[in-house]
């Protein structure tokens, strides 16, 4: 890692990548944003990395973009073609595939780009503290980060709509309510329990879970019955995979499964 404003510790095959600007609230300036995706490219490259968790330090998940850096770059910056290139080739968490399962552990804000890296994440819980929103309407842009596209993906339309217009937070409560996260957990059991999911997760067959959630991801974009074909697929190809003979084998013998990646 090239910057300490992201920190990745490794434990049981699980990789917890934390933001670490907490005087800043986390808000993701650009030397943020890089080791960022150093961190979230060595999740996608190590073989020993079966799951990663997303946190932020010091009480606060991530309050978005860095606006005091924006205001400082002004609109010479925003024009300059090196600018555009640079700022595309950091922010690409939005876009980056990312085949191995990330939970996100969420205290305090997730706002703007906070959000939007949250809903990159397979799964999330978070804090009663936690606070969600896309705020950039507010501030006359709107998000660019994959934000109106994934929330409306992951929410009911008009709750959704109702965040992205307005660019109102909404509390722990709600946004469980609504299926924006799946737990709401103390503040002392957050990363606990955001690591003893990851565990569970990398225990697992790596070839079936990273096939499982291909086939789940790519059935919000195709009809069902395109869905069962590419499930089917891909769950034959699974089964010719050494794990997919352990594991009855271990069920048979009355033993735990070693599952190996192959």
């Amino acid at each position: 890692m090239s910057s300490d404003t992201v920190r990745l510790d490794l434990a049981d095959q699980v990789a917890v990548i934390t933001l670490n600007r907490p005087h800043q609230r986390n808000a993701m300036n650009r030397e943020l944003r890089g080791a960022l995706m150093e961190a979230l490219q060595r999740v996608r490259e190590d073989a020993g990395i079966r799951a990663a968790v997303l946190t932020g330090a010091g009480g606060t998940f991530s309050a978005g973009a860095d606006l005091k850096e924006r205001a400082q770059g002004g609109r010479a910056e925003a024009n300059n073609i090196e600018s555009i290139v640079e700022t595309h080739r950091i922010v690409g968490f939005s876009t980056m595939p990312m085949e191995k399962p990330l939970i996100a552990a969420i205290d305090g804000y997730c706002l703007a780009a906070g959000l939007e890296l949250a809903l990159l994440c397979d799964i999330r819980i978070c804090t009663p503290e936690a606070r969600f929103g896309l705020p950039e309407i507010i501030r006359g842009f709107f998000p660019g980060g994959g934000g109106p596209q994934r929330l409306i993906r992951a929410i009911p339309q008009s709750a959704a709509m109702e965040m992205i217009l307005t660019g109102d937070q909404i509390d722990a409560s709600t946004a469980q309510r609504c299926g924006l996260v799946s737990r709401v957990v103390p503040q002392d059991n957050l990363l606990e329990t955001a690591h003893q999911i990851a565990q569970r997760i990398a225990g697992h067959a790596p070839l079936a879970v990273r096939a499982v959630k291909e086939v789940a991801q790519a059935s919000m974009d195709e009809t069902l019955a395109q869905a069962l074909r590419f499930g089917g697929t891909l769950r034959w190809i699974i089964g010719q995979t050494d794990d997919a003979k352990e594991g009855p084998r271990a069920f048979a013998e009355r033993r735990a499964a070693e599952y190996k990646g192959q």
